[in-house]
């Protein structure tokens, strides 16, 4: 069975009082419609169709890609007429409706709505809720039938009492649907056409209604003001939670922590309160991150420990490396095997060999240091003159004294030493010492200066 998706996206959203289109507005660090792509692509469809109208070039310039057809709605006159816009770019066999403010949609929810889906059949997608206020009702014949969908502004008294309500999200075969949106009727409170007519039509072609639920109500739960938008993502934040959780991390509290990419975690695992991961991060067996951190694309191996207050970012940790408290790795840096990094070190483009050590104080930048080479505190490398970059090269068992000043390009050769308050401009060879400072005079006699007294 062939698939085609159209996602319904060209709304204002008046109430989140935003110049930025609704359905841009993120959830776990991606926009709502971001999400719902994410999910039609996991179903290998033949196409997606997002209707775009209020803001759409800012949706096209966001998440422009090969496989998104974008389809503009001009004038916004209703579900019904959304889709009717997608209609000649569908060729699939079945057709899903999707909506791009409805981010935490479920694969496998879509995918048992979607095996519904026959000739004769079309898949609805409904919910049971206490209040259904603003939902439209699924209304039922003697036998449980579905007959209709009543939108709640045009619903009786009775029909206003029915606690089931409908989502929006429907399946229905391609062949029917060109019949069905020709057929649609504005005729109603909003003056709208309404893609929920079509389940009366499908019912009066003889066709089956055959609806389906989410295992969760917050699957389908939409956000049109930034009160429901908070409420989505701190459900997504829970759920992606319980996921890692089940993976064998320990999280000291759930509810103060923040995923906002794709997590991939080994075992005993343990995340202290308000770490935030973001974009592609892997975290293997054993690895620990204290409070406060931040994770951006990056690696950490096996046993690595973050403590309190860092910043990683598209860094790789080896295995039983360290970094922290308050330490920083920038994009291009590279930990090998138990390196350490300590409080306010700060990494960028720099490579640190097995057991290399910077403990304090300290930039890095643009580097490549042996293993088992120790960096003294308040050490930096001089990486750039204004225009280029240049880089710093230390060989094996190399030791920086405190305060050094490294000009690149430089290089310190395997088992040099450089003397504290050095500045370091030409290369150190093996096994030398490296000595660039003034040399100490100590003055006879000298007078502190002192405060004038004011008169």
């Amino acid at each position: 069975m062939s698939l085609d998706i159209v996602i319904l996206a060209a709304g204002q959203g008046t109430r989140m009082r935003s110049a930025l289109p609704k359905v841009l507005h993120p959830v776990a660090g991606n926009s709502m419609l971001g999400h719902v792509i994410h999910s039609a692509r996991q179903l290998q469809p033949s196409g997606i169709h997002v209707v775009i109208g209020h803001g759409a070039e800012q949706v096209r310039e966001r998440l422009a890609a090969d496989d998104l057809n974008f389809v503009m709605q001009d004038k916004q006159l209703g579900t019904g007429h959304a889709v009717a816009q997608a209609l000649p770019a569908i060729t699939a066999d079945t057709v899903l409706v999707l909506y791009g403010d409805v981010p935490l949609i479920e694969v496998e929810t879509l995918q048992r709505l979607l095996a519904k889906v026959s000739d004769s059949q079309l898949g609805l997608l409904t919910v049971d809720l206490a209040d259904p206020t603003g939902y439209g009702r699924i209304v039922r014949d003697a036998r449980g039938q579905v007959t209709a969908i009543v939108e709640h502004k045009d619903a009786s008294a009775t029909q206003k009492a029915i606690k089931e309500g409908n989502t929006g999200i429907l399946a229905m075969p391609a062949a029917r649907l060109a019949d069905w949106m020709g057929r649609l009727s504005n005729n109603n409170a909003q003056g709208e056409y309404y893609l929920t007519d079509v389940i009366a039509m499908a019912v009066a072609d003889g066709l089956v209604v055959a609806t389906e639920q989410p295992h969760d109500p917050m699957e389908v739960q939409g956000a049109n003001d930034r009160r429901q938008l908070s409420e989505l993502e701190r459900h997504y934040q829970l759920r992606e939670g319980r996921r890692l959780m089940a993976l064998g991390v320990t999280l000291r509290d759930p509810a103060r922590f923040d995923v906002r990419g794709e997590v991939s975690v080994g075992r005993d695992v343990l995340i202290d309160v308000n770490v935030i991961l973001e974009g592609r991060v892997v975290i293997e067996d054993d690895v620990q991150i204290g409070p406060n951190c931040v994770i951006k694309d990056s690696t950490l191996r096996k046993g690595v420990v973050i403590k309190a207050n860092s910043h990683i970012e598209g860094a790789v940790m080896g295995e039983g490396s360290d970094a922290g408290p308050f330490a920083r790795l920038r994009p291009g840096s590279v930990l090998d095997a138990r390196a350490h990094v300590g409080n306010f070190v700060e990494l960028k483009n720099a490579h640190l060999g097995e057991g290399a050590k910077a403990g304090h104080l300290t930039y890095l930048g643009d580097a490549e240091i042996g293993a088992r080479s120790n960096i003294g505190a308040g050490t930096i490398t001089c990486n750039y003159d204004g225009a280029n970059k240049f880089r710093t090269v230390m060989g094996e068992d190399v030791f920086i004294g405190s305060n050094n000043s490294l000009v690149a390009p430089v290089e310190i050769q395997a088992g040099a030493t450089t003397a504290a308050g050095s500045t370091i401009t030409q290369t150190v060879e093996a096994g030398q010492l490296g000595v660039a400072r003034a040399r100490q005079r100590n003055i006879e006699g000298w007078k502190r200066p002192e405060k004038i007294k004011k008169s």
